[in-house]
């Protein structure tokens, strides 16, 4: 791949303040994208922000909800007005709730929900336009290993990646002809932020690292390479479907 085979596309990527969010951001920034950091912490996207100057990388910050229609309409303009039409839109703000559903509040419901299922919807809808103006797009959607399995405790969750593989597939076909691909990644045990309570027990580490055949942690810059080559033209005979980055796991 050429090193700068982004150059003059803009790359929406929410969640873009940490982990995931900001690998993904930073190596498409690093291939020539501009990039729309997306999330809610003003803070860490402003760390992210810096991270990408360091590297000659042209972003904005935008301070959003995905769960909210108004705010994500608001983004849409915004990021139209600073950039123009945008190429590249990664799905992946996300949160969970672990506990068993009986114990759900409808509160905590609807926020699993939302974030993970309709934040996706949203910005998808808000988005597709400009790239069907562009005539080439791509749609990265995060979903995880619990697209494919279930787990004790996190139905929620589980439940809405399961939406987003769906969803992916569904997109794909609906744009296939139109130069736009839909491709979700499900990432496994990947060393981040969110994940850093169990690497740091070292029971709950070891039985981690024991159920994962790789028998380590996935690195960030991972899925951002993964995330680059999906954007490049050697994978644009593929849409609609996931990649799998978990070591293993789920070939178990």
């Amino acid at each position: 791949m050429n090193g700068k085979f982004l150059d003059g596309k803009t790359a929406v990527v929410t969640g873009g303040s940490r982990g995931l969010g900001r690998a993904m951001a930073l190596a498409l920034g690093g291939a020539g994208a501009r990039l729309a950091l997306v999330g809610r912490d003003q803070e860490k996207l402003a760390e992210t922000q810096a991270l990408a100057k360091d590297a000659g990388v042209e972003s904005e910050i935008y301070i959003c909800d995905v769960r909210e229609e108004s705010q994500v309409s608001k983004l849409e303009q915004e990021v139209k007005q600073r950039f123009g039409n945008v190429h590249i839109l990664i799905n992946n703000a996300g949160t969970a709730v672990r506990k068993n559903l009986v114990d759900f509040s409808m509160d905590e419901w609807r926020t699993v929900i939302d974030t993970n299922l309709t934040g996706v919807f949203l910005a998808s809808r808000a988005f597709v336009p400009h790239m069907r103006a562009n005539k080439w797009g791509r749609i990265i959607n995060i979903t995880s290993i619990m697209a494919r399995v279930g787990s004790a405790g996190r139905a929620a969750y589980c439940a809405t990646k399961s939406g987003v593989l769906a969803i992916t597939k569904s997109m794909a076909l609906e744009h296939v002809g139109e130069g736009i691909n839909v491709v979700a990644i499900s990432p496994g045990f990947y060393a981040t932020d969110l994940t850093a309570p169990l690497r740091a027990d070292a029971e709950k580490n070891a039985g981690i690292m024991d159920a994962v055949p790789a028998h380590r942690w996935g690195e960030p810059k991972e899925i951002g390479d993964i995330a680059l080559f999906l954007c490049s033209d050697g994978a644009s005979f593929i849409t609609g479907t996931d990649i799998l980055s978990d070591g293993g796991w789920v070939a178990q």
